[in-house]
């Protein structure tokens, strides 16, 4: 059995996903298995993968697409390390981090998962030191001392702090909270760590820069903005906490959601559906409800105008 079990899902990414795997090959800590689970992909992925001859490389090809999170799902299922970590295809994990994060984690049967640090890098794999310092700084990752987590919900449900790429999990532990739910194409992360905060479950901060998040344009536009929304919708909705002040975040991103839903509804042509949501999310901003209730009244060749010209002037 591999201690570690690495599980990189991906979709008509192979060039991309063949840096997420050299990653992997690469790490100081070689006592591993990589599990790729493919969720239909049709741009020669599975060529690519034949030619990889590593016994320690699973492949598990899905004829169709069964979306993201069922995918995960499947490699999940197929691990079985003691430990556990899923990152993205367009990610990519250095050296270090298999070794680091699997000692403490060895040394502290207590701990049932250790989070890292993580640097932003773009399209040519260069890091940017600067977007870098913004993303931990507004995700609370640089005031989060290192060692154990104090108040768990409040780090990974208001903060956020942790990103799942960048965490090394006890296989047994997202056994017994149940790893990813299915049919989720969106916040499947976010949703997972709430469930483990709230399971009374005992996370670890690293605060070392051990995993690499890759910005690219592939991941702007109303396609993925509207499917995105829907699922935060559905996620928030799902969860209500004891901690009132923890609640009022809740119910306060729950009608901020539900406000820019609507927007983007109102903007392909959605109207009615549009209208409902802004209207339920109105306190949020005022402001945007108006305007978007107002642009819902435009035929739909001056909308769209109307729309980029607010993002034009917004952006000035």
């Amino acid at each position: 059995m591999s201690i570690v079990s690495v599980c990189i899902p991906t979709f008509n990414r192979k060039e991309l996903l063949a840096i997420a795997i050299d990653s992997v090959l690469q790490q100081t800590h070689q006592d591993f298995e990589l599990i790729i689970c493919d969720d239909g992909s049709i741009d020669g992925t599975s060529d690519m993968m034949a030619r990889l001859h590593d016994r320690r490389i699973h492949y598990i090809r899905h004829p169709q697409n069964i979306g993201k999170s069922n995918n995960m799902i499947s490699g999940f299922k197929a691990a079985t390390g003691k430990y556990f970590i899923k990152f993205d295809d367009d990610d990519r994990l250095t050296p270090s981090f298999l070794e680091k994060t699997s000692q403490l984690l060895d040394k502290n049967p207590q701990i049932d998962f250790v989070g890292t640090d993580h640097w932003v890098i773009d399209s040519n794999n260069v890091r940017n030191e600067s977007l870098t310092q913004l993303n931990s700084q507004k995700w609370g990752r640089s005031d989060l001392l290192q060692g154990m987590v104090e108040n768990l919900i409040e780090v990974t449900f208001v903060k956020q702090s942790f990103q799942i790429g960048a965490t090394l999990f006890r296989r047994k532990v997202l056994d017994e909270v149940g790893y990813m739910r299915s049919n989720i194409q969106n916040c499947e992360d976010n949703d997972l760590l709430v469930r483990l905060a709230l399971a009374g479950k005992q996370a670890y901060y690293l605060p070392e820069r051990l995993m690499e998040y890759r910005v690219h344009a592939e991941q702007q536009g109303l396609d993925r903005a509207i499917p995105y929304l829907k699922d935060k919708l559905n996620y928030l909705e799902s969860f209500h906490f004891e901690s009132e002040k923890i609640e009022k975040v809740r119910r306060d991103r729950l009608l901020e959601t539900k406000l820019l839903l609507g927007l983007r509804l109102i903007q392909i042509g959605d109207t009615q559906a549009g209208r409902n949501l802004i209207n339920q999310g109105k306190l949020a901003s005022p402001n945007k409800a108006r305007v978007g209730l107002a642009l819902s009244r435009l035929p739909m060749s001056l909308r769209q105008k109307a729309f980029t010209l607010l993002k034009q002037i917004k952006a000035s």
